[in-house]
């Protein structure tokens, strides 16, 4: 397709463009709708009329989709902060131990994983650990996922601490 330069905005919509690869001319109505985890991320307004409708969308204004950064440094400082490495991992000396995924990959095991969330988020919280950085922390699985690789869609996420206090703030 010939990018769109008429305006500023037409060329960002352009430019923010998915489509997905399903026939035009298919009634199926689940390709054509938003999934509940395209929340923030795509716009459910923005979509053209007719044939391509719901197949052709657009990425919402408030997200971008990561650049990436190298896997090592967070394994590192993981390590430094007593995570078990996969190879010393003993099931049976400690069993509610939280899994530690770094990009999908399970490097090891940490036994008090409130503390060790806490410490990642504050760290990158404070510009320590890449912002891009996304924590996922699952504790019915007892799993706490890092992902640092590219290609992930992301959006903006603003950190409101309360005032215990003064409650209306």
């Amino acid at each position: 397709q010939v990018l769109n330069r008429y305006t500023y905005a037409s060329t960002l919509s352009h430019l923010r463009r998915t489509n997905t690869p399903v026939g035009r001319d298919g009634k199926l109505a689940k390709p054509r709708q938003l999934h509940n985890s395209h929340w923030g991320l795509v716009c459910p307004a923005e979509t053209p009329e007719g044939q391509a409708c719901g197949l052709v969308k657009n990425l919402s204004l408030m997200c971008y989709v990561s650049v990436g950064s190298d896997a090592g440094p967070i394994s590192d400082f993981m390590s430094q902060r007593n995570m078990q490495l996969l190879e010393e991992y003993d099931q049976n000396q400690n069993p509610d131990a939280t899994k530690v995924f770094v990009n999908g990959v399970w490097v090891g095991v940490h036994s008090n994983a409130q503390q060790l969330v806490s410490t990642v988020q504050e760290l990158r919280r404070n510009g320590t650990l890449s912002y891009e950085m996304s924590l996922n922390r699952d504790i019915r699985d007892r799993e706490f996922n890092i992902f640092t690789d590219a290609g992930r869609v992301m959006r903006t996420l603003f950190v409101v601490e309360s005032d215990v206090r003064n409650p209306t703030r």
